[in-house]
């Protein structure tokens, strides 16, 4: 059920962000996060999760408010926060996958000799923040498919974002950003729901 309330909350606010309705974009952009938390805590999922998804939830409503350099820089803290805990949860958790990591390596290498010239003051900021990102990103492959998808979509969403930083705007950004960015969360939460049920009755199996 929580699912399906998150899944018509982010639909209803890509569709609002796409009319530029305001109000109802900051009504319901700061309710995402939150219910995808619900949904890990109420099945007792690990709280490095539940962590991230909050944290998230705080770069979410920073971001709003973006406007000073600082706020966004707040913003970027939050999720970058997010991302630790992420990362640490894929590393303690997941099989290891080197298959993808060289991808990702040259993928974040190439973005930000892409964007560095026009990053301004930012240029360190993104440069360390994308690093944790595309880091989530290459170790989301470890928990299998879906949440390798998740981590994918998240490096995309926030690449988007860099992307129009730099003032290479592409058509649409904020709907894609949204879009990519609610598909990243929602897979990486349902995936590390499953791995870790998977872990648990493996324990229970292990101990009878």
């Amino acid at each position: 059920m929580i699912l399906v309330v998150y899944a018509v909350l982010a639909v209803t606010h890509i569709v609002v962000s796409a009319f530029d309705v305001t109000w109802a974009e900051w009504a319901t952009k700061p309710l995402l996060m939150p219910l995808l938390a619900l949904y890990v805590g109420l099945r007792k999922g690990p709280r490095l999760v539940v962590a991230a998804l909050l944290l998230s939830a705080a770069g979410d409503v920073a971001l709003q408010f973006a406007e000073p350099d600082l706020l966004f820089l707040v913003g970027m803290g939050f999720f970058g926060a997010a991302h630790v805990c992420y990362i640490a949860y894929f590393v303690r958790h997941g099989r290891r996958r080197l298959g993808v990591v060289p991808v990702y390596v040259l993928l974040w290498a190439g973005l930000i000799a892409w964007l560095w010239p026009d990053l301004g003051a930012l240029q360190v900021p993104v440069a360390a923040y994308s690093l944790l990102l595309f880091t989530t990103g290459a170790t989301s492959a470890r928990l299998g498919l879906r949440a390798g998808l998740g981590g994918a979509f998240f490096v995309l969403s926030d690449t988007l974002i860099a992307v129009g930083l730099a003032d290479h705007d592409l058509p649409g950004p904020d709907i894609w950003v949204m879009v990519t960015y609610a598909l990243a969360q929602v897979l990486l939460a349902t995936a590390v729901i499953g791995t870790h049920q998977s872990h648990k009755l493996s324990a229970k199996d292990n101990a009878s």
